[in-house]
């Protein structure tokens, strides 16, 4: 099967599509996800194809569609629910950390609840508070979950299936401002390239600082990255890929083989997901560090108007700045 260029939202569409006809029990589930597509488009043409029984447009109540996912997850199927926007996800929050999370230790192993909770995240769209936020660390910080973020096409394509496939919950994270980012996609199933649903993977060598990422800031890194190469710096870029579990193996690969480490996220660097991140580079890396850990990210502020979020995001100018401050110790 020959690779196709396609946008993020398209690689998760053709993604879900892919899903749906391997396996009938396949389902998703949320507000204005079929006859209008979701409000960013992701599930369009899906309830024509596949019928209004297996994507289905929902009453306005995330408490409710996440309790009927669970409940429709122990009845064998495999739901997977979109939330509109990443700060609509606070009614379901009970749902998801209280029964989502603990149902399979709870019944000692003998319950799975294989279900995906997809959640646009992340700023730069101009838009006001609870449609711009990037609350992965509630979800990464309650065991039982897995936490996911894609970051281009290809892994949009390929992780939201393998979410999919999984017997555990999922929390996809979506990075909204980088839907309509075109590149290739390898199709093939075949393909021996293809990574695990948690590895992360180095996105550009360097052997002088390693960038952290994901999400929305690794192609934020990856300009940074360009830009500094102009002035003589190479940094590696590491997409994490994975938020919980971690791939703590290729963490700590990079970061040893440059000796200086940043973690960059759009979320509020207090007890972001950089905080965990840096403590365990500093715990079992601290031999190899030439300079701290450092982190990039938002303010511990609730997120800002749209005409402020430029100066709210970590961008090339505050990332560069730190990557000079490590560089100089």
């Amino acid at each position: 099967m020959a690779a196709q260029k396609m946008t993020l939202a398209k690689g998760i569409n053709a993604g879900l599509r892919a899903a749906m006809e391997a396996d009938p029990k396949v389902l998703l589930m949320g507000e204005d996800v079929g006859k209008l597509g979701g409000v960013f488009r992701i599930t369009e043409g899906l309830q024509k194809d596949f019928g209004e029984d297996r994507v289905v447009d929902t009453p306005l109540a995330e408490s409710g569609i996440v309790g009927t996912a669970i409940g429709l997850a122990m009845r064998g199927y495999r739901p997977v629910v979109e939330i509109q926007f990443d700060g609509f996800i606070y009614p379901a929050f009970d749902q998801i950390v209280s029964q989502l999370a603990k149902m399979h230790a709870r019944s000692r192993g003998a319950l799975r609840l294989p279900i995906v909770i997809r959640v646009p995240f992340g700023g730069g769209i101009g838009a006001v508070e609870h449609h711009s936020e990037s609350n992965e660390a509630y979800f990464a910080h309650t065991a039982g979950l897995r936490v996911v973020a894609c970051s281009d096409p290809a892994d949009a394509y390929w992780m939201i299936q393998q979410a999919i496939s999984s017997d555990d919950p999922v929390i996809f994270y979506e990075p909204k401002r980088r839907y309509h980012e075109r590149a290739e996609v390898d199709l093939d199933p075949q393909s021996g390239s293809r990574l695990g649903l948690h590895d992360a993977r180095v996105v550009r060598d360097g052997t002088q600082l390693t960038l952290l990422a994901y999400g929305p800031t690794v192609k934020t890194c990856l300009q940074v990255a360009d830009a500094a190469a102009q002035e003589g710096i190479s940094l590696q870029v590491v997409d994490l890929r994975s938020l919980s579990p971690l791939d703590t193996e290729t963490i700590d690969r990079a970061v040893k083989s440059t000796g200086r480490a940043i973690v960059v996220h759009e979320a509020s660097t207090f007890l972001g997901l950089g905080s965990e991140i840096a403590a365990h580079i500093q715990e079992e890396c601290f031999h190899h560090l030439e300079a701290p850990v450092l982190r990039v990210g938002g303010y511990n502020i609730p997120y800002p108007p749209s005409r402020f979020e430029e100066e709210f995001l970590p961008g090339l100018d505050r990332i560069l700045e730190a990557v000079d401050r490590s560089l100089a110790y």
